[in-house]
């Protein structure tokens, strides 16, 4: 088995689909099935390691059948699972502009001065485009930024920084809504 340092997020098993065992899993592939051409895949819990039978796209998941997985018992228990695979398993990025999102996690943030804003945290989609969770430096505080060529001009993941440059107004501290009175 890998180390947890050198595995890839694959996908994540959510809710159970049905009464025979079958899961749903949200897959971070670019291609949903292709999943399944990465089994055996190692998870966030000791010891489990699953094996994708079959599947099928459904809307915005895949719908999946798990070896030793037959009944929706055993489809819950498996509920928030991670799946992943070790690195040297992908194949390699073809240019300087391929890039895993994992290889982002952890880059500097930098403004168009070269002065740092942050790092990257995470990189997250809830439904739209891709986000930069960015910890500003100096805080503890995060801000998501769009991954688009406006926001994030320049990358350099071998010099492990990225050029944000800031929307107007972007940084600024929301303020308290007035219906719920002054903040402590």
């Amino acid at each position: 088995m890998s180390k947890a340092d050198d595995r890839i997020l694959m996908g994540r098993i959510g809710a159970a689909h049905g009464i025979k065992g079958e899961v749903r899993v949200t897959a971070f592939t670019e291609d949903p099935l292709a999943l399944l051409d990465y089994n055996p895949l190692d998870t966030d819990r000791p010891g489990l390691r699953v094996t994708i039978t079959e599947a099928r796209v459904a809307k915005n998941v895949l719908v999946a059948r798990i070896t030793g997985v037959n009944d929706r018992n055993a489809a819950e228990a498996l509920g928030g699972v991670s799946l992943y695979v070790s690195r040297d398993r992908l194949p390699a990025t073809e240019d300087e502009d391929d890039f895993y999102h994992t290889d982002l996690i952890g880059l500097e943030a930098r403004l168009g001065d070269g002065s740092l804003l942050g790092t990257v945290t995470a990189v997250e989609n809830f439904g739209a485009d891709d986000l930069l969770d960015i910890r500003l430096a100096g805080s503890r505080r995060s801000v998501y930024f769009p991954f688009t060529r406006a926001v994030v001009p320049a990358l350099d993941i071998a010099g492990g920084h990225l050029t944000v440059v800031v929307p107007e107004g972007w940084l600024e501290e929301t303020p308290p809504d007035p219906e719920e009175g002054e903040a402590p």
